[in-house]
């Protein structure tokens, strides 16, 4: 199935665009600070838009990546919505509440910090997962009292338009409001003078949200992508290790910006990992070519761009194992049906495009290393990853790893685990993102902390600084340095 037989998503206008934010930004203004239960009653009207419309998008989905199974649908873009209404529906009233100072009512100043809504939220989301991926940061922006404008991705554009529709029969457009269109409704929808702004997507694209938004002072969020690591000590259980890494690089085409890009396995153990991973793949996918479980690439472009980074890596000396039957060999890849056989590379060197760029297919590559340091000081050499994974026990290799190297999260002896912790904050670091959302942190994220102080002193702050005070103040003011740094410096003597 191609996705050339539905029309494409025509472009939303740039007055358009204008005019929504200005209406959510008025609504925002009269209501002021909605309540707890204005909030959580948005959120259950949003979240129960996307339910009614489960089999629908599912369906939509389907068509949209050509091939994409019901269970791959509901489980990853739609059920996912209910762990994180559930977790804001248990914490809002806690979070909403003013956070006194410690200390401050003693000194005389008692003070509190307020919790407030920033605004209009700019939600502009992926293709990969492109229900649950605007969902998540919805919910969190709800949750923190705005209003929010949703760019879907059109790439999926009969998902982008059941989406919308859906949406539009619970939510008011000054409430929730889903934009479609294409690359210039984008570029329009990022130069809007949001309050806040998050992106999931590729780190090029990321860049140009955030120097467009920065012409605006908007502050951004990006979950980008990444060449996410994975380590396989020496005392691992390497089948395990192998199915699980198999099972994420398969997961939706391998088209998840968590998924595993390299491999990093002993020595004298490669043969035997490669071979643990090849019978994994088949246990999941005895055929890959017609197996209905199989996610096809997204579109032509990715093919070709997948299909690209394998030769590139062939020619380039690189030994290719291609993980099929011979019976379906002489026909993947297939570019009718956007599919490529999974595979390992060996002999993966720097020069290789693969080596520097996101897969985002069921291709990986492992590396031999001789110490667990080694692996360490590649990971360390190049931008930091989304995620980093490492298999084996929680001993002096895995707290080295933990120490020395640095990515959005961390999972042990599983794939993407760390993300989905309910509460747990999701983000990238550096190339892989800035910023984090998800349970409080997406609340916090998308709030305004505002301090709020009384006076109870018996002298202004800045009278205190003016005529008559005088040489006496500043000369008190002088022995209070004096004695501070004569603190410290007895802490560093003592400390050397």
């Amino acid at each position: 199935m191609t996705t050339t037989d539905a029309p494409a998503l025509s472009e939303t206008s740039e007055s358009t665009l204008t005019e929504t934010l200005a209406e959510q930004r008025r609504a925002f203004v009269a209501e002021g600070i909605p309540s707890a239960q204005v909030r959580l009653d948005r959120i259950d009207r949003f979240v129960a838009s996307i339910l009614a419309a489960a089999e629908d998008l599912s369906s939509a989905l389907d068509a949209d990546f050509g091939s994409r199974p019901r269970l791959a649908n509901l489980g990853s873009d739609i059920v996912s919505a209910l762990g994180a209404l559930e977790g804001v529906r248990a914490n809002l009233a806690e979070w909403m509440k003013d956070r006194p100072v410690p200390g401050s009512a003693e000194n005389g100043t008692p003070t509190f910090v307020q919790v407030r809504p920033k605004g209009v939220v700019g939600v502009i989301g992926p293709w990969n997962f492109p229900v649950s991926l605007v969902v998540h940061p919805t919910i969190d922006a709800l949750a923190a009292g705005n209003r929010v404008m949703i760019k879907f991705s059109d790439i999926p554009h009969r998902t982008a338009q059941v989406f919308a529709d859906a949406v539009a029969k619970r939510m008011d457009p000054s409430e929730v409001a889903v934009v479609c269109g294409g690359i210039d409704t984008a570029r329009a929808f990022s130069d809007l003078p949001f309050d806040h702004i998050i992106f999931t997507g590729s780190p090029m694209v990321g860049a140009q949200v955030a120097e467009t938004a920065g012409r605006n002072l908007v502050p951004v969020t990006l979950e980008l992508g990444g060449k996410n690591p994975v380590v396989v000590s020496p005392d691992a259980d390497f089948e395990q290790a192998a199915t699980r890494i198999a099972g994420a690089r398969l997961t939706n085409g391998g088209q998840i910006c968590l998924c595993p890009d390299y491999i990093f396995v002993p020595r004298a153990d490669v043969s035997r990992f490669v071979g643990a991973y090849s019978d994994a793949v088949r246990s999941i996918f005895p055929t890959y070519l017609d197996h209905e479980g199989v996610v096809s690439l997204i579109n032509d472009r990715n093919f070709d761009r997948v299909k690209g980074l394998i030769d590139d890596a062939a020619a380039r000396g690189a030994k290719v194992v291609s993980i099929v039957d011979d019976a379906e060999r002489d026909d993947l890849p297939n570019r009718e049906r956007r599919r490529i056989a999974p595979t390992v590379l060996l002999g993966v060197t720097e020069d290789m495009e693969i080596a520097s760029e996101e897969i985002f297919g069921p291709v990986t590559v492992v590396y031999p290393y001789d110490d667990v340091s080694d692996a360490i000081d590649y990971i360390n050499a190049h931008p930091r990853p989304l995620a980093a994974y490492f298999f084996g026990p929680d001993d002096a290799d895995y707290r080295a790893f933990l120490a020395k190297t640095t990515s959005g999260g961390v999972t042990r002896n599983d794939l993407a685990l760390h993300w989905s912790i309910e509460g747990a904050p999701s983000g990238g670091i550096g190339r892989s993102g800035m910023g984090a959302y998800t349970g409080a942190t997406g609340f916090e994220t998308f709030s305004h902390l505002r301090t709020v102080t009384s006076s109870e002193l018996p002298v202004s702050l800045f009278s205190a600084m003016l005529p008559p005070a005088g040489q006496a103040e500043a000369d008190g003011i002088a022995a209070m340095i004096a004695q501070a740094r004569q603190q410290i410096e007895d802490r560093l003597a003592a400390g050397s």
